[in-house]
């Protein structure tokens, strides 16, 4: 049975990946930081539905934290799929943005992939076989008006993903992105109106979690073995 983490796996995208996931047959580690009951809940009904699965809390902003609890996951044996799924928002037009804002977003999601990336790689290098998906966004794809912070972090993580794929390309390790377009999660709710997502989207709708899961799924596969380095949108073809 593969051992999965699963970052941001509380959340609504996070936690469709966790279900997806379980049901391939993974062991699932779900993580939280902020938000560890949603992610006991998560795991319970994992469980109860026949998978299996367990929380991990830590701050992926915290690099010796982030050390301490990884060391600990891995002495119960090798992580082989890493689902890098925790991001923040901390929207703001440039001219007026903080640099609270610029550090937070980029904190979580790009210092928030080496810290928990870096750690289990090894184990993966030796095990010869490893999946690492990296969920972005449209926005670093395309940029966004307002969120500069979050289209940079986003925008490094394509260029980290294609550079790691090169790296560990001959020990059967692959490294792919996801980049979401508008997807139906509490975050979007509140940013874009049905009307707008009908004029902004081409097939007219949000993306549902479970479509985003199903493509990190098959990422995370063995059918997925010879596809790395590689940025794959899922925006219903807004870009």
């Amino acid at each position: 049975m593969k051992r999965a983490l699963v970052t941001g796996g509380s959340g609504g995208i996070g936690a469709a990946i966790c279900r997806r996931l379980a049901m391939d047959g993974c062991q699932v580690i779900v993580h939280a930081n902020r938000h560890r009951q949603k992610a006991d809940e998560l795991v319970a009904a994992i469980i109860e539905q026949g998978g299996h699965a367990e929380t991990a809390v830590f701050d992926v902003t915290d690099r010796s934290g982030c050390a301490t609890a990884l060391a600990a996951l891995l002495e119960q044996g090798t992580i082989q799929i890493l689902v890098n799924n925790a991001g923040i928002h901390a929207d703001a037009v440039f001219p007026g943005m903080s640099g609270e804002q610029w550090d937070s977003v980029i904190d979580v999601s790009l210092n928030g992939f080496f810290n928990v990336t870096q750690p289990l790689l090894m184990a993966m290098i030796r095990s010869r076989w490893g999946r690492i998906v990296n969920v972005t966004s449209v926005a670093g794809v395309a940029g966004n008006r307002g969120q500069v912070n979050y289209s940079a972090a986003k925008g490094a993580l394509h260029a980290a993903s294609k550079a790691l794929a090169l790296e560990v390309a001959s020990r059967g390790i692959t490294v792919n992105a996801v980049a979401p377009g508008i997807i139906a999660t509490s975050m979007s709710e509140g940013a874009f109106s049905a009307e707008a997502i009908k004029t902004l989207v081409p097939m007219k709708r949000a993306g549902r979690p479970e479509e985003v899961a199903d493509l990190v799924a098959f990422l995370a596969s063995e059918n997925a073995a010879y596809i790395s380095g590689q940025i794959i949108s899922i925006n219903g073809a807004l870009i």
